[in-house]
């Protein structure tokens, strides 16, 4: 499984790198890891003994005027509970308002709660589409006299989980890496033997605080750490974490990765996962465990394996086309799965035509063909599919596909699989432009002993 997600993040960034070179935006990052919301990430934090301002969670705007009301304050702060970065500096759809709201009084957190509960917020990483914001946050406003960043996280070039620390802190850590990697520090931590104690207060001495305040940062490290661990963490990172005008210190924002691969012994907090908060197709495919990349084009691929999907991906760049989406079906999965991965990449608006290409080794062909006819049936598919199977069961497979007698285009041949792809999504774009439907059927030209020539097969369009 380690392997398999290895090879599917090593196609993404080939995809991102080749995009960035063609001047087009990067396909979003499809390495699974549980995100939870700012207001999860207070609760573990305060459960771990790491300080955080006190708040409240909202659904509603009377419950968002209620809470302002318990906080007894006057410096009230309404943060929107979504999935995406530059929430401060992003906006409702049609709304004159951010994500990070200050208000003076209840009924003011009441009103713009209004305007923020059910909508959907856009930022610089969302997209244009946004993210619909469910729930709001109410805390207080702090007043910082410093700002510092803390990070554990596992990180790869160190062969394990390391703690990352920079006195430049409420700012992108990326931009101060790029600007002044001075001012970030790096502590690998053996993962067997953990961090002691005077290990935790060298690391917080580089902060260079006084005795008090480096003691404070050396506990929080130390309980950062142990939440790491016991929460199979991929990264927890606390940014700004600040010390107040009292001297004390706070965690204020902290981004939380977890491990899928750790669901089964940390299901509780998988049980905290917003599912809204995602692009549906990408929820559906990971409650099927399906890895599904979408991209920009309208010829939509269903694969097993990531090496494979790069191949396809370049054979219908080759032949003129544009890869609408991948989606990996793996090596373990069913006729059922197969329904559903099916489902799902013909439920892009945007596809013109379904090219499956699965070389059948653990993942068998027949199996594939299987849950094909079950999607083309339920589903009632009006889009071209065409089908290359090669490997374990291809037969079998092939005389399901041909006693099905569903609009099907069978092909044998990778590169001429592609070329008819492009094709018909093209005979398929251009009927679609000019507001006509397109009807694919199936003529087999006949030998000279009258038998069937599979390899020969040719489609036909009726509009």
């Amino acid at each position: 499984m380690h392997s398999a997600r290895a090879l599917l993040t090593g196609l993404t960034r080939r995809i991102q790198k080749r995009q960035l070179l063609e001047g087009r935006r990067l396909v979003k990052d499809q390495i699974r890891r549980l995100n939870v919301h700012e207001h999860v990430a207070y609760s573990l934090l305060n459960q771990a003994g790491i300080p955080t301002p006190p708040f409240k969670v909202a659904k509603t705007p009377e419950e968002a005027a209620e809470h302002a009301t318990c906080l007894d304050s006057r410096d009230i702060v309404l943060k929107a509970q979504v999935l995406t970065g530059g929430r401060g500096k992003g906006t409702f759809k049609g709304k004159d308002i951010g994500g990070v709201v200050l208000c003076d009084t209840p009924e003011q957190a009441c009103v713009n709660a209004e305007k923020m509960i059910g909508e959907y917020l856009v930022t610089k990483q969302s997209g244009p589409e946004g993210k619909i914001c469910n729930t709001v946050m109410i805390t207080t406003r702090m007043f910082p006299r410093k700002e510092f960043y803390l990070a554990v996280m596992m990180e790869r070039s160190f062969g394990g989980p390391a703690v990352i620390i920079s006195t430049e802190g409420g700012v992108n850590i990326e931009d101060t890496a790029a600007s002044r990697p001075d001012a970030i520090a790096y502590f690998p931590i053996d993962i067997d033997k953990g961090i002691c104690p005077d290990e935790a207060q060298k690391i917080a001495d580089k902060l260079g605080l006084e005795e008090k305040g480096g003691k404070a940062i050396a506990e929080i490290i130390i309980n950062l750490y142990k939440l790491f661990i016991e929460k199979d963490a991929l990264l927890l990172e606390i940014n700004p974490l600040v010390e107040d005008i009292c001297g004390d210190y706070y965690a204020l924002d902290c981004k939380c990765n977890f491990d899928d691969s750790a669901e089964f012994r940390q299901k509780e907090l998988f049980e905290l996962r917003d599912w809204t908060q995602k692009d549906p197709r990408e929820s559906q495919a990971e409650k099927f465990n399906l890895n599904y990349i979408p991209l920009d084009g309208n010829i939509a691929c269903m694969v097993n394996g990531a090496g494979l999907a790069m191949a396809t991906m370049d054979i219908i760049k080759l032949n003129g086309g544009e890869p609408a989406n991948f989606l990996d079906v793996g090596g373990g999965a069913s006729a059922e799965t197969v329904k559903e991965a099916f489902k799902i990449i013909s439920s892009d608006p945007k596809v013109d035509a379904i090219f499956v290409n699965i070389f059948g080794g653990i993942m068998r062909c027949d199996v594939i063909a299987e849950g094909i006819i079950k999607a083309a049936k339920e589903l009632d598919l009006k889009i071209p599919v065409v089908s290359r199977l090669q490997g374990t069961k291809v037969e079998e497979a092939r005389k399901l596909i041909q006693d099905a007698q569903l609009k099907i285009i069978p092909m044998d041949d990778m590169s001429e699989a592609a070329e008819t792809s492009v094709k018909v999504a093209k005979m398929v774009q251009l009927a679609r432009s000019m507001n006509l439907d397109i009807n694919i059927t199936l003529k087999t030209d006949k030998k000279e002993n009258g038998g069937c020539d599979k390899n020969r097969s040719r489609c036909f369009t009726k509009c």
